[in-house]
């Protein structure tokens, strides 16, 4: 149905130009917002009719006789209507929908995907200080930056996932006397105990192994404690070590791999952060003053300039994001998307400007970014606010032990980035309509019982006719399926893999009511292969999408 619809399109492209030279580069089908109107609609007739100096309906008509005349709407296209002031909606024969079927029997797991375009993209998700747990706004964040990545594959790109880490910093300073405090003997609520230190029993963790003299491993190091309680060094390089082994920890549960860290303190060490200030001060975008280096970021639609380095010689957080991004473009991504918080908002105007003032050959609008709210949590009835653990947040480990991976992935995905959510723990663990990600995994899971009390051998319903796929549910269904690859491709493009959660369920929802409305094990042979061809089809879709979302797809529940 793909390769039809293409051909479709083509021919409607063809009767747009004859109509008025150059509309065919705009020839587009739409949705019907009413599914009976039809499985195409076309509003091109009322967007030509002011330039053509004609009725829209007139248009239309000219425009429905120029289609029907054309074989390739003669072969796919039972009818096709005038509607309103001038909306073309096109029904198109059974036949038509039904090729989707083996499209995607014959695509596999590879359905909806488009070859590689041989660009590169890195997507930076996650980056949290080394100072704690990953808490639940992290989630909400590696469940994002995950899915974007698995999206642009699905596109073609060559994606490279990056956490980047914040191992430089008034954060580990904090972090170091905190674990050293705990080493002492010393607790929150005690005297000496700073208004400042983190206070979670993690810290006290911390604190035990480094008097243990054990050795931590993270993805990148390994450390070996000395014990000594006044080595505040040492304790900082082993606290920041057992942190990283932490979140790896947590990062597994999630199922959320990396292909680079990238430190920070790196930019300094390697002299990157110093040669991005000169770059700025030899393109003649620095400024002194009271006592401050100053970048020009207004030239670059900031609403202020901004201090890069402070009177005490230290630079300001941004310096280091932009020579950050020069990596990267000097890496060869030419497309970065950084998925952080809305705090965060603030920042992306100036590290813009200063990557425009490095005059590096960075493109405007370099590199584009995801933010998204925080999550509240809500158990029993009612908000959860800290973890004994944790201190002062719920971590992303408890609400993967409260409910599932599959869970708290799909229920972080499914709304906007940018829109407040309250993920609702009883709801995650429910067994029923009411939970999405139950909801979607079921309707796999019903399909693959069909298939094992069939028993026949999946890889010959591709050569099935389908001829008896002609019922409404059936159709709707069908035209469903077809809708997967465009899902997608706007997915990718707008950054959205809610859309992906949306999709799946409606799908799941058409496939429920299918199997409401006809018996797929039925006597008559060829009914039968037919029907098991669909669904087969369907479950294949099902557990394409839960793929990109990082959901399994269970063959029994």
């Amino acid at each position: 149905m793909l390769k039809i619809k293409q051909e479709l399109l083509a021919g409607l492209a063809t009767a747009l130009d004859a109509l008025s030279p150059g509309a065919g580069a705009k020839a587009a089908f739409e949705s019907p917002k009413v599914a009976a109107h039809g499985d195409f609609a076309v509003t091109a007739a009322m967007q030509l009719a002011k330039p053509l100096k004609l009725n829209p309906r007139q248009v239309g008509e000219s425009l429905r006789t120029a289609l029907l005349e054309q074989p390739v709407y003669q072969q796919w296209v039972s009818d096709i209507d005038i509607a309103g002031p001038g909306f073309i909606n096109i029904r198109l024969k059974p036949a038509a929908k039904q090729q989707i079927v083996k499209e995607v029997l014959e695509g596999g797991e590879r359905f909806g995907m488009a070859p590689s375009n041989g660009q590169r993209l890195m997507v930076e998700f996650v980056s949290a200080n080394p100072t704690g747990p990953l808490h639940v706004g992290h989630g909400r964040q590696a469940a994002l930056g995950d899915a974007i990545c698995s999206l642009y594959q699905t596109q073609g790109w060559d994606v490279h996932r990056e956490f980047y880490y914040n191992d430089a910093g008034v954060q580990i300073g904090t972090l170091a006397n905190s674990t050293q405090l705990r080493a002492k003997g010393f607790k929150p609520g005690d005297e000496q105990w700073p208004e400042a230190a983190y206070n979670g029993d993690y810290i006290q963790d911390i604190a035990n192994d480094y008097l243990a003299r054990k050795t931590v491993h993270s993805d990148d190091r390994e450390f070996t404690a000395s014990g000594d309680v006044d080595a505040l060094d040492d304790i900082r390089l082993f606290a920041v070590a057992y942190l990283r082994h932490e979140q790896d920890l947590d990062l597994q549960a999630f199922a959320v791999k990396f292909d680079h860290y990238y430190l920070e303190s790196s930019l300094y060490t390697s002299g990157k952060v110093d040669a991005t200030v000169q770059k700025l001060r030899e393109a003649g975008k620095t400024y002194e003053q009271d006592g401050a280096l100053w970048l020009k970021s207004t030239d670059y639609g900031d609403d202020k300039d901004r201090v890069m380095r402070k009177g005490d010689g230290s630079y300001t957080y941004f310096v280091p994001d932009v020579a950050y991004h020069i990596s990267k473009w000097e890496r060869g991504f030419t497309k970065v998307i950084n998925i952080q918080g809305t705090d965060h908002h603030g920042t992306i105007a100036r590290v813009r400007a200063g990557l425009q003032a490095a005059g590096v050959g960075i493109p405007e609008g370099y590199p584009d970014y995801v933010l998204h709210t925080m999550v509240r949590v809500v158990k029993g009835g009612e908000e959860v606010k800290i973890s004994k653990r944790a201190g002062s947040y719920v971590t992303l480990r408890d609400l993967i032990e409260w409910t599932s991976k599959d869970a708290v992935r799909f229920f972080l995905l499914s709304r906007k980035p940018d829109t407040e959510y309250t993920f609702d723990v009883d709801l995650a663990v429910q067994k029923n309509n009411d939970n999405p990600v139950y909801y979607v995994q079921y309707a796999h899971a019903r399909i693959c019982s069909v298939l094992a009390a069939w028993g026949g051998d999946p890889a010959t319903l591709q050569e099935a006719d389908l001829s008896a796929l002609e019922s409404p549910a059936a159709q709707a269904l069908m035209l469903l399926l077809a809708k997967y690859p465009a899902m997608l491709a706007d997915a990718a493009r707008d950054f959205a893999p809610h859309d992906v959660t949306f999709y799946l369920r409606e799908l799941a929802a058409s496939y429920h009511s299918y199997y409401d409305a006809e018996r797929i094990l039925v006597d008559d042979e060829a009914v039968k292969l037919a029907r098991l061809a669909l669904v087969k089809a369907t479950a294949q879709v099902l557990h394409n999408g839960l793929a990109v979302l990082g959901v399994s797809a269970p063959q029994k529940m």
